[in-house]
């Protein structure tokens, strides 16, 4: 059984997580019996036709202290797979992943509500989980770190890419985000929900510094990312800025509107204060595109040599470094070609058959492959 309500929510990285993770699913195993619990009707046609489907409410109340635990008692499946939070009265073994910890690294960055009720909730569910699941190493030590668990319960495996985030037709991209979105001047991108932890202000303040120093530069700078609590600030920002009229915000998109923003874009910035994994840097990379990204937490990670490390906290290093990427077409080419290497190493197939080791696992049952194995070596 594994909780999708995130799927058709515009609940960003929890919902690329989970819907390719069925996708790949679908893919590897058809031997077991998945059941996916969705909340939203779009969620229909994202899980896999021979899963079955069960409604749950969107509400986190109702679908952690009712809908699920019913379920699971009518259902009784194996094991349960949620991220962060497991449904009240969990009488099946619980497989959590946590995608970072920033709730209690960086609780400024949340409402006082919601870092309280991620710190109890999160911690109940994961010390009492059979196997915790995390995308990156970085991640994996912060959840060591904040939690009495044994080790060897805790697994890194890195998220994939969709490829269907690949490089395209430069012109032809501009001339679609022209024509859907009117944008039509080159452009930085930046992709992330307004929140603070983005750090969307000190790009704004980065690439205004690049205009004053280098006003013969085109560029403008567009935000992609849903509209949040937080956002009034950030719009308030740019309204004082002096660039006002060379950003633009254009809320959540599709991957595909996604896919043509990255192939326009001249370079890709992700300037975050805190990221588990960071997993725009693999779509822009993937899409063929120049990458500058913070030198904390998961980041260095991920990006690993394929893109330019700045520090988040200093709009003078980023502004620099913007305006050289921008500035040097062959610097922009070198980290173009790196990033596409680096995102090649990263796939959802990957982290499927990781995922549904760990599944096994915990279900003390030997994956069909490895049986499979075993039979080729007994013959």
């Amino acid at each position: 059984m594994i909780d999708a309500h995130a799927l058709g929510r515009r609940l960003t990285g929890n919902e690329v997580y989970i819907r390719n993770l069925l996708t790949e699913f679908a893919k590897l195993d058809d031997e077991s019996e998945f059941i996916a619990y969705i909340s939203e009707p779009d969620a229909y046609h994202q899980v896999p036709s021979e899963f079955e489907k069960s409604w749950v409410s969107p509400n986190p109340y109702r679908r952690l202290g009712f809908d699920l635990p019913a379920r699971l008692r009518g259902h009784r499946p194996a094991l349960v797979h949620v991220q962060y939070t497991a449904p009240l009265g969990c009488r099946v073994p619980v497989i959590v992943t946590i995608h970072d910890m920033s709730f209690l690294e960086c609780p400024q960055y949340f409402t006082p509500a919601r870092a309280l009720q991620l710190r109890l909730t999160v911690g109940r569910t994961a010390e009492a989980a059979a196997c915790v699941l995390t995308p990156s190493e970085f991640s994996r030590r912060a959840i060591l770190k904040h939690y009495q668990i044994n080790p060897d319960m805790v697994m890194a495996i890195p998220n994939g890419v969709s490829a269907a985030f690949r490089p395209v037709d430069r012109e032809a991209a501009a001339r679609h985000i022209a024509d859907r979105f009117s944008i039509r001047d080159p452009f930085v991108l930046s992709v992330g929900d307004l929140q603070p932890r983005k750090n969307h202000l000190g790009l704004l303040r980065a690439f205004e510094s690049v205009v004053r120093a280098r006003p013969d530069l085109r560029q403008h700078l567009v935000f992609i990312g849903q509209e949040t609590w937080y956002s009034r600030a950030v719009h308030r920002a740019v309204e004082r800025s002096s660039v006002s009229d060379r950003v633009h915000f254009t809320g959540f998109v599709s991957d595909e509107d996604l896919v043509e923003f990255y192939g326009a874009c001249d370079v890709f910035a992700l300037p975050s204060f805190y990221e588990g994994f960071g997993l725009p840097i693999l779509e822009a990379m993937a899409c063929g595109r120049a990458v500058i990204c913070s030198d904390t937490t998961a980041m260095p990670e991920v990006a690993s040599g394929a893109a330019l490390l700045v520090d988040p906290h200093s709009g003078e290093q980023m502004g620099r470094t913007l305006a050289d990427v921008l500035v040097d077409s062959q610097l922009r080419l070198r980290l173009e070609r790196a990033g596409l290497r680096r995102a090649k190493l990263y796939s959802w197939e990957r982290a499927g058959r990781l995922t549904l080791d760990a599944y096994y696992e915990v279900a003390g049952v030997a994956p069909r492959w490895e049986l499979a194995q075993h039979a080729r070596a007994a013959s």
